[in-house]
């Protein structure tokens, strides 16, 4: 009986040891992964629609906007290409063009030179002073390119306009050639007219500048806005409206939305006129246009010329510097149909 008892137990503990090595032999067992390869998406419509780099006597050139209008959005690249060549090493476009990248284009600017052609160029090519294009007045069908658009010229100076300054960093700028002004005996300023051939210039250089760079209407500028102060170029005799109407380059005011201010606007000049706080508004007003105007409540000199270049541009029948009621009225309208963003 012992005996069969003895074995009986044996072959369960021998069963039970086997059970237990079969079970860690399938416990530790190593897993075979099975990775699947990635795929690289390279599909033909992605190539087709992918910008394409030109290449023309060994420079390369992109030419195709990127930009999203919708969104006020710059991003884009254009032009030349300026490429970093590493000794030992190749840089490729494989991935080119990121799109986090913008213009330094973003103003363009409008002058007179105050002097006759051949003294133009040569002023604006070999002094300390410059522009990307020179307009000349000869009647003919050319228009001189003195610098890069990629590159700063020198023809803003000390600039200004809504939140940006120093304007050279981010603008192109056109020299007209034009006399400028002469002084009068009562000293009032007598602005020169400039040809039907040079607006006609002027008009088609900027909308093809304005289209590339998609510059918006409130960054079309004369020299006098961005530097108020000291600039009267291009004045009241270079034709903004004509621009605005002909080519949609730059800004004007809405007449009814001008009409609709003047009646509150020839209360406000009659009645307030050197009233601390309807000063204050006034330079409140030109500030938030766009003009570089610090509010004191006095009409000092920088208010003044501020008022002079903003009738220069949009007011040209009248350029005192004088906030008359129609004045104020434009002003108004402007900052209703131009409202800083």
């Amino acid at each position: 009986m012992r005996k069969t008892l003895y074995i009986i137990g044996l072959s369960i503990f021998a069963f039970s040891c086997t059970s237990q090595k079969n079970i860690k032999k399938n416990t530790y067992r190593p897993k075979t992964v099975v990775t699947q390869p990635k795929t690289v998406t390279n599909s033909a419509s992605q190539e087709k629609n992918k910008p394409q780099i030109t290449k023309e006597s060994g420079a390369e050139f992109f030419t195709t906007n990127i930009a999203d209008i919708t969104k006020n959005d710059n991003t884009a690249s254009y032009g030349s290409i300026v490429s970093a060549k590493p000794a030992g090493y190749k840089v490729v476009k494989t991935y080119f063009p990121a799109i986090a990248q913008n213009f330094r284009q973003k103003y363009l600017i409008l002058h007179y030179t105050v002097l006759p052609d051949d003294k133009s160029i040569t002023v604006l090519t070999q002094q300390g002073v410059s522009a990307h294009y020179l307009v000349n007045n000869l009647g003919d069908n050319e228009i001189y390119q003195l610098v890069d658009e990629n590159k700063r010229s020198y023809h803003a100076g000390v600039s200004a306009w809504r939140a940006d300054k120093n304007l050279n960093d981010t603008s192109i700028g056109i020299e007209i050639v034009n006399m400028g002004y002469t002084a009068d005996a009562t000293g009032a300023k007598i602005f020169q007219p400039f040809s039907d051939d040079q607006i006609k210039k002027v008009a088609a250089l900027a909308k093809d500048i304005v289209k590339r760079y998609n510059i918006p209407a409130t960054n079309v500028l004369a020299h006098s806005d961005i530097a108020p102060a000291r600039k009267q170029d291009p004045g009241p005799q270079f034709p903004w409206k004509k621009l605005y109407d002909e080519y949609q380059i730059g800004m004007w005011y809405d007449e009814a939305a001008k009409q609709n201010f003047l009646t509150s606007a020839q209360t406000d000049v009659s009645m307030r006129y050197n009233e601390t706080p309807f000063i204050f508004l006034v330079q409140t007003a030109l500030q938030k246009f766009g003009y570089e105007v610090f509010p004191n409540g006095k009409w000092d000199d920088v208010t003044k010329k501020t008022i002079e270049a903003l009738q220069y541009h949009f007011r040209p029948q009248n350029y005192d510097g004088i906030m008359d009621a129609e004045t104020w009225a434009i002003l108004q309208a402007l900052n209703e149909k131009y409202p800083t963003k």
